[in-house]
């Protein structure tokens, strides 16, 4: 299926069709149309879910797992064959740095559909365990359907990352993409070609907020997988809730980056580079709140403000741009309104601020920082998803605790010292799913997720697959193996 094929189209029971319904995606460095995405309607949501529960897709359920772990390699291979188109691709539709696109858009989704079909090539989804009387078979089933949901900003890594450890499980998907990534989506149905995953296996519907609603109560939905904003995962767990069906919600942050007393100024502020801005500040996980010690304050706000100012701005397909532009004109407006309260609210404007002077086309925003901001202004309790970060001050350690908890989320955060084991107890202290100790970077071995208000469950790791199996005990009378 070559590129332009990619446009209007819904993949449904291991078949390309068009859409009856359009929306353009965009490019985001320029505002230009792009292509034509998919937004599926009921029908289409209804038709996938159909096909996911056909027979070849019930057949991939009751598949040896090492079956199923060799069909996950042919895929892994199909993924990885086309990482750079991929990378590329993304980069057009959300502003993506390409150098960062290569490695979560084109590395990330093949190795971690190698990892899961490893960990599943000699799983053996039964033990018996001794009991009172007799003995009983614990049993791993999957779970079934499952529905997932994933956004804009890491479209393939994101989708990925429920996929993988629910094909691996047995458990079929229809994946309900974001509309302004709707082309890239599209590359997951050619590799299950190639791959020859069984028809209804695999079910892509890029779609609005309409389609996912349909998604999530659709009666022959077994289990929801989300990853976007915490109001969109309250509705979707209160539906999931209501239904008595098994939800995993990766949501929102407002992490922090607790800087302490002993910290180097150099390593720190390279690390923050990657931890406060990546991805055009359109990332999740991101050390958006940025902790000071009073006793370094000053050098430290300098040199964050100086790392912002430096960074570089431009199209996200040049291999030097460290900054892109946002995914959409609408999300570039709430950003700029954000920022606009910061001004308001008493805090100091150290960098940025603006659309950049020598960027007219596009969703640019410049690197943001306010200085002397409290923890209880807007800018530093509300998820911007933009270029921006907030610099608050603390006095000893106990009250960086006290400012890095005091939030209605809890998805990452970062602690920066040269005293790798003070650092790790103030790590152990943050009420957070995860966090990095002088760097942040997801491990696809170790689980993710969020506590509070930035989700429920995990993914990654053993702990990922798991969320897509159920557990049955089958309890006998006399000795394993025997006749009763």
């Amino acid at each position: 299926m070559n590129a332009q094929n990619r446009d209007a189209s819904l993949f449904i029971g291991g078949r390309f069709r068009p859409s009856d319904k359009v929306i353009p995606v965009l490019e985001a460095s320029t505002g230009e149309p792009l292509g034509d995405g998919a937004s599926a309607t009921e029908t289409d949501i209804d038709d996938a879910v159909t096909a996911a529960h056909g027979v070849s897709a019930q057949q991939w359920r009751d598949a040896d797992p090492g079956e199923r772990a060799a069909t996950l390699k042919r895929f892994s291979r199909a993924l990885g064959a086309r990482a750079e188109e991929t990378s590329r691709l993304v980069s057009r539709e959300n502003g993506m740095p390409i150098t960062l696109s290569r490695l979560v858009n084109g590395m990330f989704p093949a190795a971690l559909v190698g990892y899961y079909a490893k960990l599943i090539s000699d799983w053996q989804p039964e033990e018996t365990r001794p009991a009172l009387i007799g003995h009983t078979i614990v049993r791993k089933e999957p779970l079934g359907v499952v529905g997932a949901i994933t956004p804009w900003n890491y479209p393939q890594a994101l989708s990925i990352m429920k996929i993988a450890p629910a094909l691996a499980a047995g458990c079929p998907v229809v994946l309900k993409a974001a509309p302004e990534t709707a082309l890239d989506a599209m590359i997951f149905a050619e590799a299950a070609v190639e791959a020859d995953l069984p028809a209804g296996v695999l079910n892509i519907v890029p779609g609005d907020a309409a389609a996912g609603a349909h998604l999530v109560s659709h009666p022959g939905t077994d289990k929801v997988a989300f990853t976007g904003s915490a109001t969109a995962g309250r509705a979707i767990g209160a539906a999931c809730g209501h239904l008595i069906r098994p939800v995993t919600l990766e949501l929102g942050g407002k992490s922090a980056a607790i800087i302490l007393d002993d910290a180097d100024l150099d390593a720190t502020i390279t690390g923050l580079r990657a931890a406060s801005f990546v991805n055009n500040g359109q990332t999740c996980h991101l050390s958006s709140r940025i902790l000071v010690p009073r006793s370094r304050y000053a050098e430290f706000v300098d040199a964050i403000a100086a790392l912002a100012d430096g960074l570089s701005v431009g199209d996200p397909l040049d291999e030097t741009t460290e900054i892109g532009p946002l995914v959409s004109a609408a999300q570039r407006r709430r950003v700029l309104q954000c920022i606009d309260i910061g001004k308001a609210s008493g805090a100091k404007l150290v960098a940025g601020g603006g659309v950049p002077d020598d960027r007219p086309r596009g969703w640019f925003v410049s690197p943001t920082v306010f200085a002397d901001v409290q923890n209880s202004d807007r800018i530093a309790q509300e998820e911007i998803f933009g270029p921006v970060v907030a610099i608050i001050g603390y006095n000893d350690d106990s009250e960086a605790v006290q400012i890095a908890n005091d939030s209605r989320f809890g998805l990452a955060g970062t602690v920066w010292s040269q005293d790798t084991e003070r650092a790790t107890d103030i790590a152990r202290a943050i009420h957070t799913g995860s966090i990095g100790v002088n760097a942040y970077e997801l491990d696809m071995r170790s689980p993710f997720g969020g506590v509070k208000d930035s989700g429920l469950g995990r993914e990654l790791g053993p702990e990922g697959l798991d969320a897509y199996r159920t557990t049955k005990s089958i309890y006998r009378v006399g000795p394993p193996g025997g006749s009763d």
